[in-house]
Order: C-alpha cells, then structure tokens, then sequence
C-alpha cells in the first residue's frame, strides 16, 4: 500500500510541475513550440519503454484513423490551449482549471457516446461550473477581459481531454496501454512540428538551447513518459478509482509550485473555487459502497 500512495504523491508533483515547466518555456517559446518539444521528449521516453518491454506490434492492424483522433483531442489541442491559456493566467488557476476534466467527460459521454448520467453526476456537474466561476471571480461586465479569455482556453482544453478520454475508451480499447500512448505520442509528435513550423518557424532554433531543453526534459520525459508508468501502476495496483484520486491533488501542488518557485499569488477566491470544484468532481464520479460490493459480488 505504501508503494501505491508514493506513487499517488509521486504523479501529483510530476503533473503539477507540468504547468510550471509550460509556464517556464512558454516566457522564451511559442506554445506550439512548447507543445512540439513536448511531444517529442515525450516520445523518446515511450521509445525507451517500448523497447525495454519488446512488446511486438501488428502495424498492419493498427487503427491509424483513429489513433489520429485520440492524439488531436487527447494531446495536441489540449496542449495548445493550456500552453495558450498559460500566456494569460497564472498556473495554479491552469491546474485548477484541469480539475474539471471528469466533469467534461461524463458529459460528453452522456451527450455523444450514450453513456447514463445519475441524478448525483448532474449535480457534482453542476456545483463544479460553480467552482469554475467562484475562482475565475468572474464578473458580468469583465466577462470578455483578458483574464476570462485565458479560463475559456483552458475549459477548451478540458473538453478535449474527456473528449479524447471517451474515444479512447470506445475506439483503441483492443490496443494495449503503451501501444495506445506510443502511437498517439509519436502522431501528435508530427502534427505538432508541423503547426509549430507554420506558426513559429524561429522557436526550432531555440529548442536546442540547454535552457530550454532542460525544462522540455521535465515536461516531456517526466510529465509525458514517467507520468503513464505511474498512473498505470496505480490503475493495475490500486484500481481506476484510487488513480483518479490524482485528479485532486494536481492543481494544490501545482498551485504550491506556483507560489514557492514563480511567486504566483493564491487568492481566497482561488481557494474556494477549488474546493467547491473538487465537491463538485468526488460527487459526480465517488461510488457508493453498496453498490462497490454488488459488483464485487456479481
């Protein structure tokens, strides 16, 4: 048990320091320079993994359509708009922000892929866009200010991710894990050097920079390589419902990275938009041990 919760603890601080590394490179890069350097530190640590595993692929039956999809939804427009959003807001408000990932994923499971939403998930759905609007302290007559733009790009980037997370399940559940995480790696790797080259041709130079190669190493072996060792061990050890428990402890140690490395300020607002935002998370997906021991028992 001890190895699982240090695994809890481990995967909260890499993900809270992803948005420290993004907030970091993005004071030199351009995001979809970010978001490329990303993709490919990232790819080189799956490469390391693959290869130690000598897990053998079919190539032939590999659904390229479909990984394709997954990786836009899942890696590359996420990643767009955090880096975007993170242009604009602080990266404490980012993480708290990607709190509300599971509430986007029920419901675009519920809208698009017929999954059954419970009274209980309509109302943690409701009390997290609560939170959303406790944090972002926004007002109606500032609501298209610079600051409201950066929340709607990182709500962007959260739809997307449950998005991505719900084609996932439906389309590459017959792919194991790391051929799931490889192949969408390495097709997000190529779209994404291909819209930083029309974006920001000048940011490749600067990719070769110690200074920016060593935050990228960060983000991209760690936040996108050792991230999924992690976060699988805990599914495999601990079960899906003790690895979403990551999922609240992301933003505090990004918000703690925040205010200990960058000096980012923590508002009281910021404090009980998460709580009310993490309320809102335990009561759309928690599930009752009555009904935890009827399964069991099924």
């Amino acid at each position: 048990m001890g190895k699982l919760y240090s695994a809890l603890i481990g995967l909260s601080l890499i993900w809270g320091t992803s948005f420290l590394f993004m907030k970091i490179l993005l004071a030199t890069l351009d995001p979809s320079a970010v978001v490329f350097g990303r993709c490919l530190f990232g790819l080189i640590m799956l490469l390391v993994i693959f290869l130690l595993s000598k897990e053998k692929i079919q190539f032939k039956k590999l659904p390229w359509g479909k990984l394709l999809l997954v990786a836009l939804a899942n890696n590359i427009l996420p990643w767009l708009l955090i880096c975007s959003s993170e242009t604009i807001i602080s990266s404490g408000l980012a993480s708290i922000i990607n709190a509300t990932t599971p509430i986007w994923t029920l419901i675009i499971g519920f809208l698009f892929f017929a999954s059954s939403l419970k009274k209980k998930q309509w109302i943690g759905i409701l009390i997290g866009f609560l939170g959303i609007f406790i944090l972002a302290d926004i007002k109606p007559s500032a609501f298209f200010s610079e600051n409201t733009l950066g929340i709607l790009l990182m709500t962007g980037a959260t739809f997307f991710y449950g998005l991505g997370i719900q084609m996932s399940k439906k389309y590459l559940s017959q792919l194991s894990v790391l051929e799931t995480s490889f192949f969408t790696m390495l097709i997000s790797t190529i779209f994404s050097f291909i819209i930083m080259v029309g974006l920001a041709p000048k940011s490749l130079p600067a990719l070769l920079d110690m200074n920016i190669i060593l935050p990228l190493i960060g983000l991209g072996m760690l936040g996108s390589g050792v991230a999924y060792l992690l976060f699988y061990f805990m599914v495999k050890k601990g079960g899906p419902e003790f690895a979403s428990l990551v999922t609240y402890l992301v933003p505090v140690s990004a918000v703690i990275w925040g205010a200990v490395l960058l000096k980012e300020s923590i508002h009281l607002t910021m404090i009980v938009g998460l709580i009310v935002i993490f309320m809102g998370v335990y009561i759309s997906s928690h599930k009752s041990k009555l009904n935890t021991k009827n399964k069991a028992a099924a």
